[in-house]
């Protein structure tokens, strides 16, 4: 993995101290960061993004401890999921603290925070700390959605992020160099906020970890997304979405529906599927994918950007299995294929 060297990481941290954004990696993708205490600086991150105020960021942390000058009445349940999660691709939906001003979490009474394991984001992140520490502030937490603008495929790899965000690039943005991101798809997002009183612990948003290995530290069910539960990021119908019109189709229907997009549209189309065609018919670019979930997950953003770089005129993506593994790669894909809904130049 390249990691950049310990003087543009302090850089970096000195930008945020200054209100600045920064770009950095994480195990799940690229983040577009920002001094999570300065409204000014989390104001900066929507109007780069075109993300919606209501639309909440989340706080990232150098350790658990850090939580507490984040979030208020933090149940136990809270700390298991860090012992057992972080660093990790895991964040927590609780009580904001309420001298946390609310522009971080869209207006919303509670918040999202979590520990990122990717060893550059955890250098940052105890960086910033440490210069917070030195100003006498004692809430220290990057604030940062995905560095893409908002709707978009998430980042996965630097250059991605200095494609989305040249002008910010020119203009001397930091991103800081992480080599791809591991596991490629955004966090797991759990709400506890209101365990305390006898509330749900709720999947908001499917991951890497999965309500499976959640309900199993927990023993208690975890629950789907409920009509009470907090706006959270990435949890819009539409998201994570190329500008290639695509959708998806099952295993069974892959042939005809290629043979029906083919016979009523010019250019060319892609297939992006887990077995090879059988064979590829003209007009036809075939994206071989991987058939374990976690290599799957690894790969899917970075597959959806090439869509625009092939210049196709629509995708075909096979749909993946429904099963628990693939929860967290089903969700981001059925998203991208929402966002072209009634468009037929996908199907």
């Amino acid at each position: 993995m390249v990691q950049p060297a310990r003087s543009f990481i302090e850089a970096a941290a000195r930008a945020l101290m200054r209100g600045e954004l920064v770009a950095f990696p994480t195990e799940t993708v690229y983040g577009l960061g920002a001094d999570a205490a300065n409204p000014a600086a989390v104001a900066r991150i929507y109007k780069a993004k075109g993300r919606p105020s209501q639309h909440p960021v989340i706080v990232h942390v150098a350790c658990a401890q850090d939580m507490a000058a984040w979030c208020g009445d933090i149940p136990a349940q809270a700390w298991q999921l860090a012992q057992a999660f972080w660093p990790g691709p895991l964040t927590l939906i609780l009580k904001r603290h309420p001298d946390v001003d609310p522009g971080v979490s869209g207006g919303q009474l509670t918040i999202g925070v979590r520990c990122p394991s990717h060893p550059v984001a955890q250098e940052l992140l105890e960086v910033f700390a440490h210069l917070k520490t030195q100003t006498g502030e004692s809430r220290a937490g990057v604030a940062a959605p995905s560095a893409n603008r908002f709707g978009r495929v998430s980042p996965t790899s630097a250059p991605h992020v200095q494609q989305e965000f040249a002008d910010l690039v020119a203009h001397g943005m930091p991103v800081l160099e992480g080599g791809d991101s591991e596991v490629g798809i955004e966090s797991t997002i759990v709400d506890l906020s209101s365990v305390d009183q006898g509330g749900d612990v709720a999947l908001l948003r499917p991951g890497a970890i999965s309500a499976e290995q959640i309900s199993a530290v927990l023993k208690v069910p975890v629950v789907g997304h409920q009509a009470s539960s907090p706006r959270v990021s990435g949890a819009l119908k539409a998201h994570y979405a190329p500008s290639t019109p695509l959708a998806l189709c099952g295993s069974d229907a892959l042939a005809s529906r290629v043979s029906a997009w083919l016979s009523s549209h010019e250019g060319r189309l892609a297939v992006i599927a887990r077995d090879r065609m059988s064979s590829v018919p003209p007009r036809v670019v075939e994206v071989l994918m991987p058939g374990d979930a976690g290599a799957f997950g690894h790969e899917l953003y970075a597959t959806l950007r090439k869509l625009d770089e092939l210049g196709v005129a629509g995708a075909l993506i096979e749909q993946v299995p429904d099963e628990a593994a693939w929860a967290g790669v089903r969700d981001r894909l059925t998203r991208a294929a929402a966002a072209f809904e009634g468009d037929r130049a996908a199907d």
